[in-house]
């Protein structure tokens, strides 16, 4: 109760690393929106107005700088050893990624808010999802998820997990409704199943990606690396974006 206080003092007070990189998270929203039911997309319509989950995505690292945001690092990833899952981890008592997605879910449904709190916890929700959905967000605490593991791109200085957030996907250079129009279109049982899930299900599956992740021969990387994993990133966006719009169909359908 405490926590779930805190999430709303700080969007009532804010109503005015990147995680994914800026056209990932909105790949992710771009895919959300054609997955959404038609009574989901209408009360968000009323919630939002102009504004569709594609610019909302990224709202949240858009105020990372913004006085008394610090807090909300935490919220981005979750650190599990390789041997333990969720349930059995250390948990962060700054909060984590698992965490967030529950507490907001269950703050949208158990509470009457006003229109500006909510529309800051969905944008939350939005990129969060997104967030658990890159593997290295669901990481390993002694190399900070992937952050401390220095490598070139290119031959340009980067790190593993930027390599996941960002470097991949810009590399070849599409716009998020590019990328997004790009994706495989999955059937309606593979939709109900990739939905029938939830964040402690979807940190599963980002462990079960770490040995190809951290497989490479030097610090070196480039065209081989992305042509073994640039589908993976696709299917991680795609993911994220089904399971967006099934919890927003939950909650607004």
């Amino acid at each position: 109760m405490q926590r779930l206080a805190y999430i709303l003092l700080f969007v009532l007070i804010h109503q005015t690393a990147f995680p994914w990189g800026a056209t990932g998270h909105r790949v992710t929203g771009e895919i959300a929106e054609m997955y959404l039911s038609r009574k989901a997309k209408k009360n968000l319509k009323k919630l939002f107005g102009q504004e569709n989950l594609a610019v909302a995505s990224t709202w949240m690292d858009e105020i990372k700088s913004a006085p008394g945001t610090r807090h909300l690092s935490p919220w981005h990833y979750v650190s599990i050893p390789d041997s333990l899952d969720y349930e059995r981890s250390e948990k962060n008592p700054d909060g984590d990624v698992i965490w967030a997605i529950e507490t907001i879910i269950d703050s949208i449904k158990g509470n009457v808010l006003p229109d500006s709190v909510e529309r800051d916890l969905v944008r939350m929700l939005v990129h969060l999802i997104g967030d658990i959905h890159q593997p290295l967000h669901v990481g390993r605490a002694e190399d900070k998820g992937g952050n401390s593991v220095r490598v070139k791109w290119f031959g340009k200085a980067s790190n593993l997990h930027r390599v996941w957030d960002s470097d991949m996907i810009e590399g070849h250079k599409m716009s998020y409704t590019e990328l997004a129009s790009n994706l495989y279109r999955p059937t309606k049982s593979e939709i109900r199943a990739w939905q029938n899930s939830g964040p402690r299900d979807w940190s599963v599956e980002a462990m079960a990606l770490r040995e190809g992740v951290y497989n490479y021969p030097g610090e070196n990387l480039g065209y081989k690396y992305a042509y073994r994993h640039f589908d993976t990133v696709k299917e991680r966006l795609l993911l994220a974006g089904v399971r967006i719009a099934g919890v927003l169909n939950e909650l607004y359908g």
